[in-house]
């Protein structure tokens, strides 16, 4: 199981409209990959909402990454925060978000399948999590063969010189959730 080069997370404090709209939108555009965030819901509601995206890309071959271990024990697929544990029940899928070059050797080491590297650009959404690295600092960071997704303040302009890098794919919140039209314009930009 290999993500998408485009992922979506979800943000609902981001969106539009309601955050299923902005997903069956998103993927309408052509997303398929969707990461899960909403931490802050209460379980059983997450796990309805996980449900309900999980329908929505089903009929596209689109893959729900849930964030968070605690998802480990119900979904294939999880993306684990910098700091959390590694599952006791590996997933199908396991990715992390890094900040830096020891927490993506980290991820490599432990056999995550791959990894989140952020603030590639600035971003409100990224504060304390150091100085945007930018795409010559992704470039060094991406070299040590983990796949790797560039995440914070990415456009659809910078996807071009992120990819030639070496850099698996990006992830991308805000836009999206604020206009799920965008993904065409970062899809097309793969090409």
């Amino acid at each position: 199981m290999t993500p998408p080069p485009l992922l979506v997370l979800t943000d609902r404090s981001q969106c539009s409209r309601p955050l299923r709209d902005v997903v069956a939108a998103a993927v309408d555009a052509g997303a398929r990959g969707v990461v899960l965030r909403e931490k802050d819901l209460p379980d059983d509601e997450r796990g309805r909402l996980a449900d309900d995206l999980r329908a929505l890309l089903e009929p596209v071959d689109g893959l729900l990454i849930r964030a968070g271990g605690a998802g480990a024990g119900v979904d294939d697929a999880v993306h684990l925060s910098a700091h959390e544990p590694f599952p006791p029940r590996r997933p199908a899928l396991v990715g992390r978000s890094c900040h830096s070059a020891a927490e993506l050797a980290r991820a490599r080491d432990e056999g995550c399948d791959y990894a989140f590297l952020s603030p590639v650009f600035p971003t409100p959404s990224k504060p304390g999590y150091g100085p945007a690295v930018g795409v010559d600092g992704f470039a060094r960071l991406v070299a040590g063969g983990l796949p790797t997704w560039a995440l914070g303040g990415v456009r659809p302009e910078h996807v071009p010189a992120l990819v030639a890098t070496g850099g698996s794919g990006v992830a991308v919140m805000g836009p999206v959730m604020r206009d799920p039209g965008l993904v065409s314009n970062y899809l097309s930009e793969f090409d």
